[in-house]
């Protein structure tokens, strides 16, 4: 096999590239099909992020509708709404989604993608979801499990010390995954539906652009948690043998309480 290079540093692209990627395109579908947005909606997209999923929330509401897309990332915000300069219904705003700038009772629906596993309370970003939702209002939760992490190698030992890292390190909400039903039902959310969704490589540049694994690795040499030889051995085993990895992420489906 070729050589490959892996990436050391995190394209800007990256969001946008694994809501590209195949995997990317099917659990995107899940949670729109699942947010079953109707014709005048207001839909509010918490962390929108590069608003991978403004145009389709969008269309979905009509023009009578209202799509909200929140982020804390200025810059990000700047881009998408060049995006949709000619949506006239999809609202940006800047800000915290801890403390949401919304009415009580003011959404149809809300969606997270890959975003209350880095907030720092995810039960606080809940507990607003379940503020602005109106009774019976449908929230979609798409939430990776790091724990479920896999990556083949005949050391599992530093496979196992790889996913460590990043459920301890590098996600702050590592395990948010199979926390999200209880904590939606601690909300007062009826939790309707809990769809996994399993991303497989079996190429190994595929699995780095998503995984970043040879960037994730040298931060763990660089903080102790892997050796720079165990680091080598394992990165190149990765690169020259048949490769498998995966993880999986969960879809939540959660409806706020008429009696919430």
């Amino acid at each position: 096999m070729a050589a490959v290079i892996y990436e050391d540093s995190r394209p800007d692209n990256y969001l946008q590239r694994l809501a590209n990627s195949a995997i990317g395109r099917q659990y995107k579908r899940t949670a729109l099909e699942q947010l079953d947005i109707q014709t005048g909606d207001t839909v509010v997209d918490l962390g929108c992020g590069p608003g991978a999923d403004l145009e389709a929330f969008a269309a979905a509401a009509g023009p009578g509708g209202r799509v909200i897309g929140f982020d804390s990332d200025a810059a990000a915000l700047a881009t998408v709404s060049r995006q949709t300069a000619g949506l006239p219904h999809v609202e940006l705003r800047h800000g915290d989604i801890h403390t949401l700038d919304l009415d009580t009772d003011s959404a149809d629906r809300a969606h997270t993608d890959r975003v209350l596993q880095h907030v720092a309370e995810p039960d606080t970003v809940l507990r607003e979801v379940a503020r602005v939702l109106r009774p019976g209002g449908t929230a979609v939760f798409a939430e990776p499990d790091w724990h479920t992490l896999i990556i083949d190698h005949p050391d599992i030992g530093i496979s196992r010390a790889y996913t460590r890292f990043v459920t301890d390190v590098v996600v702050r909400n590592g395990h948010i995954g199979r926390r999200l039903p209880a904590l939606a039902a601690a909300r007062g959310f009826d939790v309707r539906d809990v769809l996994p969704i399993t991303a497989v490589f079996r190429d190994v540049q595929a699995a780095d652009q998503v995984l970043g694994l040879q960037r994730v690795s040298n931060r763990a040499v660089d903080t102790g948690h892997l050796t720079p030889d165990d680091a080598t051995r394992w990165l190149d085993h990765l690169s020259t043998e048949p490769f498998f990895a995966s993880v999986t992420l969960f879809i939540v489906v959660a409806v706020r309480d008429s009696a919430s």
